[in-house]
């Protein structure tokens, strides 16, 4: 029990933060993706951001082995916005990661 809390309690680590920008500037998005974009495995972080409340899942319609990863409601409220568009260089930074996914295909 101690070990859970102290999981969350603390501030998010470097990957932390890094897998919560591409799930916000990306999203809907595959951990395959996130894991291609991020050169590691990603399935601690996605599950530590999804205990946390800031990333939420959906399955794929297409394929009900995997799931989509977004940014959760609460994320948008924490940062005090009302989409995701309204974070900083949206167009841009969405623009750039869909180049890069598609090198991928």
């Amino acid at each position: 029990e101690d070990f859970a809390k102290e999981e969350f309690a603390g501030e998010l680590t470097r990957a932390g933060l890094e897998t919560l920008a591409i799930v916000a500037y990306k999203g809907p998005i595959k951990r395959s993706e996130i894991d291609y974009v991020r050169g590691v495995n990603s399935s601690f972080i996605i599950r530590n951001l999804l205990m946390r409340g800031l990333v939420e899942r959906t399955r794929d319609p297409k394929d009900t082995r995997a799931y989509f990863y977004r940014a959760s409601a609460d994320f948008l409220k924490f940062l005090g916005i009302n989409s995701i568009s309204e974070l900083p260089e949206f167009g841009a930074f969405a623009e750039k990661l869909d180049a890069f996914l598609n090198e991928q295909k």
